[in-house]
């Protein structure tokens, strides 16, 4: 075997078997041996496939150009792979296997990917903690609902994983891991053979190692050149959190940085000045997750109430609660702060701020609050979770990048740049 390549990019990955460098077969068998190597410690899968030597051996044999060639993904296990049962994080869920993929993991089998398993998720992509432990810390929350999936990839197992969310269940994972996130725009991929939580909130996502990575992911999956952004940034607007929550020191401090290291990468900046309507917007997704989740895990709640955890039966009692005026209320003032948003981010522009409240939490009880996500989520926003920044104890620190639908492109842009700033960054004192 040649020397190991589990490090590398993924694009590095696939250069090194078109060079001859590197077999696939090799690969995946090393990606299989970092993941059991680690999954005593970190609990991260659920399954794993006994089927990846065979596949792998297959894409040996295919000699299309595939720009996946070889890359090993863990996928959340709220999502189908065929041979596997999907539980969900569940014990009342179907137990046989799923028949078919789902249309995001067939998609990256067609690129040449290999799918070494499913990564663990909370119980239906909400609070109740899995098994999995903070590669970076073992006595510290990975968060959720990725959580399974964010520490793989944190850990260096694979590089790349397949996530979702609804609230904060991919960026606030990544954030606390050290992972690049990216939350797909809301209804810009199909999402069918996905467990849901709620239609108008749930969206696929992409973890990987780096934003440059999530870059050459995104544009093999969507089958576009790679991406450029088409005109100058206008600028970018710093959010300090609207005071949705408590910010720990830590995060304040990386925040009072932004606008020098913005500067300094030649971006002009400003403070987003919209706190009114960010507070208005969190409370909002509350409600139209709870009213929207009540109908969706209806069955689950009326067949297997005593079997489900405390967290999801408080959930979906509450929203049996919400009336239909509460909820078609928020879906009105969603679509105008939508439109605002588009006003405000014209020209065009993003905004930096801060993924997740500070680092992982210590203990395995909680996986972190999703608050800091839940606007941006409501309005079906793209969202790049960049890593790089630190505290002083070693504990990532994650930012996010929101912009519009269809401008990928910047959030790339700034998320890379921003990325190699806070890798050189000094730890963060908290």
């Amino acid at each position: 075997m040649n020397a190991p390549a589990v490090g590398f990019s993924v694009s590095e990955q696939v250069r090194s078997i078109r060079a001859g460098s590197m077999t696939a077969t090799e690969l995946v068998s090393q990606a299989r041996t970092a993941i059991e190597t680690r999954e005593p410690e970190l609990a991260a899968w659920v399954q794993l496939s006994p089927t990846v030597e065979a596949e792998a051996a297959d894409i040996d044999r295919d000699r299309r150009d595939l720009p996946l060639r070889g890359v090993s993904v863990g996928v959340k296990d709220l999502i189908d792979v065929a041979g596997m049962p999907t539980r969900a994080g569940s014990s009342v869920t179907p137990t046989s296997a799923a028949a078919s993929d789902a249309p995001c993991v067939a998609r990256l089998r067609s690129l040449g990917a290999v799918v070494q398993g499913k990564t663990v998720t909370t119980e239906f992509g909400y609070f109740r903690p899995g098994p999995t432990r903070n590669p970076r810390a073992l006595d510290h929350t990975p968060g959720g609902s990725s959580s399974g999936s964010a520490a793989a990839v944190g850990a260096g197992t694979v590089p790349l994983a397949l996530g979702t969310q609804t609230a904060g269940s991919l960026t606030r994972p990544a954030s606390y891991c050290g992972a690049a996130g990216m939350v797909l725009a809301h209804g810009s991929t199909d999402t069918s053979g996905i467990v849901g939580l709620s239609e108008s909130l749930d969206s696929l996502g992409f973890l990987a190692r780096t934003v440059a990575d999530l870059r050459y992911v995104h544009d093999a999956f969507v089958g576009t050149q790679p991406s450029r952004s088409s005109g100058t940034l206008a600028r970018v607007f710093v959010w300090g959190g609207s005071y949705l929550d408590y910010l720990d020191p830590s995060m304040i401090a990386l925040l009072g940085r932004m606008p020098a290291l913005l500067h300094d990468l030649g971006f002009r900046s400003e403070p987003l000045d919209w706190d009114d309507h960010v507070k208005t917007l969190a409370d909002d997704h509350l409600t139209v997750m709870g009213y929207e989740a009540a109908r969706a895990r209806a069955r689950e709640f009326d067949e297997h109430h005593d079997d489900l955890s405390p967290q999801i039966r408080d959930l979906l009692q509450q929203g049996r609660e919400i009336s239909d005026s509460a909820y078609s209320a928020a879906l009105i003032r969603r679509d105008r702060s939508c439109e605002l948003l588009r006003e405000i981010l014209d020209g065009p522009s993003v905004i930096v701020g801060p993924a997740a409240t500070g680092p992982a939490p210590r203990g395995l009880s909680a996986t972190g609050s999703p608050i800091l996500s839940r606007p941006w989520q409501l309005l079906g926003a793209p969202v790049v979770v960049v890593p790089g920044a630190r505290t002083t104890s070693g504990l990532p620190l994650g930012l996010q990048v929101v912009g519009s639908t269809g401008d990928e492109a910047h959030l790339f842009d700034v998320g890379e740049a921003l990325e190699a700033a806070l890798r050189e960054l000094p730890a963060v004192v908290g």
